[in-house]
């Protein structure tokens, strides 16, 4: 089961040391990756991703690239969709059936629709305030429970988790978390994603 789930952040790294961080955080236990560049154009983008992806077929790690259905149809890798995005089933008719494509979900309705729609997974949160460059809703743990429950695929908790905070998610019976400070600003990318993961397996 893919239980860690990395959406990456190159904002603060040269491209060398972003690819370094990926790299540790495969290492580490990584086990799916969403590129998510939200100040990079098209093409930077398709540069970036073709050098992450050759990393993830080397570990055996399913790539999946944030809100661009054309690049993650180019680089023939997954998709995640965000609630402002194009809907799921526009997607999976662009990408086809053997797509992974992810959608985030804040309530039991849209968690419903995107299913119905042929989502593969559900990134619900977030659980936690997060920095990074989207706009969150806190959503609860008591909400994530009930989207788990109404659901039949994989749901992801996100937001702010970390190895701290992470036990607040025992007993959801959610599949997996996503994480993104937690791994890319570590200061021992490899050791702390395996800590994470080892801690994860634990409480899920």
């Amino acid at each position: 089961m893919k239980k860690l789930y990395l959406v990456t952040n190159s904002d603060k790294y040269s491209e060398e040391e972003f690819l370094q961080r990926v790299e540790s955080a495969l290492k580490g236990g990584v086990d799916i990756l969403q590129l998510r560049e939200k100040e990079k154009t098209d093409i930077e983008i398709l540069e970036l991703g073709k050098k992450v992806k050759k990393l993830c077929d080397s570990y055996n790690v399913p790539m999946l690239i944030d809100d661009k259905a054309h690049l993650a149809w180019a680089l023939g890798v997954g998709l995640h969709l965000g609630a402002d995005d194009m809907p799921v089933a526009l997607a999976r008719k662009l990408l086809g059936d053997k797509a992974i494509i992810g959608a985030t979900a804040k309530s039991v309705e849209a968690a419903t629709l995107s299913q119905n729609e042929g989502a593969d997974y559900l990134g619900v949160g977030a659980i936690f305030e997060t920095k990074t460059h989207v706009k969150t809703k806190i959503t609860s743990v008591e909400t994530l429970k009930e989207i788990k429950k109404n659901v039949g695929i994989d749901v992801y908790a996100i937001g702010g988790l970390n190895i701290d905070n992470v036990d607040v998610l025992e007993n959801s019976h959610v599949d997996g978390i996503c994480v993104v400070r937690a791994i890319m600003d570590s200061d021992d990318v490899e050791n702390d994603t395996r800590r994470l993961k080892e801690k994860i397996n634990k409480i899920l």
